[in-house]
């Protein structure tokens, strides 16, 4: 067929990015014979090149306007849908994309269109959560949630500090405030999400080092706790409630070592520690010539798992 020549050499100087050329073809084939879309989506492929991104959508909908007039294949009427998704994306419209791949879905299913649809929506939500960022109204938020916590409110001062930090995710007080609440109504493990989204929003903030102590400390974790205030105090030495802390933790730890170990080997994190064949050897070593720790603490991995040993109380460094 002719329509089939043209359509033939217009993909040839497709290829070859002469889209000025492959165009001429794909429409000299269209006026050859109107009833296939397929010769329509070539159009489209060729705008969507060319950065006309509009066209390329409009010229998909005539193209699936036909291909259901002639009971075209649905893999054919999925690919136009697709594109136009491809195309709404590069135009910055990512909920029309999103609409235009689920369309293809609905005609034919593939891995790749089911991707696509999944990396738009994160884009989506992410473009709603800062569009949503208003630090004005975090502030309100955060003064509602103040004035609930005073009054000892504490399930409302959580919702409105959670309200402030979608306003304002990257301010580390709220989420300090927040973990102050979480500790009054005992959920700890939440307030010490927040304490170290907190620190690691701002290392320096020394209220996040603090709460995470006194945390810690409602968990029974001494040892963890002790270090929380370490870090505070390395921020302010002077800092009385970090000082404060600090003693409490140590005294815990050093008056009942054998309790801290009874409690820390129970602990998976503690046991495969001291399971490991490289850290008995080192421990060893350690016991026998106590200048060996400075020479292991130089390499990060068993400086941090040496650590968590003298947080657990496993292990005393004198």
């Amino acid at each position: 067929m002719a329509a089939e020549q043209e359509k033939a050499t217009g993909n040839v100087e497709y290829k070859k990015k002469n889209f000025e050329k492959a165009l001429e073809h794909y429409q000299k084939a269209i006026e050859l014979d109107g009833s296939n879309m397929t010769y329509r989506t070539n159009v489209a492929a060729v705008y969507f090149e060319e950065k006309k991104y509009k066209e390329c959508i409009e010229e998909c909908l005539t193209a699936i306007e036909i291909g259901r007039e002639n009971r075209a294949d649905y893999k054919l009427i999925a690919k136009a849908y697709c594109r136009m998704g491809n195309a709404s994306r590069k135009l910055g419209d990512n909920k029309n994309a999103k609409a235009y791949y689920e369309k293809s879905l609905s005609e034919h299913r593939t891995p790749e269109t089911r991707a696509l649809v999944s990396e738009v929506e994160v884009i989506i939500k992410e473009d709603e959560r800062k569009a949503y960022i208003d630090p004005a109204k975090s502030e309100e938020e955060k003064e509602k949630g103040n004035n609930s916590f005073k009054k000892g409110d504490y399930a409302s001062a959580v919702k409105f500090y959670t309200e402030a930090i979608k306003r304002n995710p990257d301010d580390p007080k709220l989420f300090s405030n927040r973990a102050a609440c979480y500790t009054k109504l005992a959920a700890f493990d939440l307030g010490l999400k927040d304490c170290d989204k907190c620190i690691e929003l701002d290392s320096k903030f020394i209220k996040g080092w603090i709460r995470k102590g006194k945390i810690l400390q409602g968990m029974q974790e001494a040892g963890k706790a002790m270090s929380a205030y370490e870090k505070a105090l390395e921020i302010d030495p002077n800092n009385a409630e970090a000082s404060e802390g600090y003693k409490q933790t140590m005294m815990t730890v050093y008056s009942d070592p054998e309790e801290a170990r009874k409690r820390a080997m129970g602990n998976p994190e503690i046991q495969s520690i001291l399971r490991d064949p490289a850290m008995r050897l080192i421990l060893e070593q350690m016991q026998n010539d106590p200048k060996a720790l400075q020479e292991h603490l130089k390499n990060p991995e068993v400086a941090e798992k040496i650590q968590k040993l003298i947080e657990s109380g496993i292990i005393a460094i004198r």
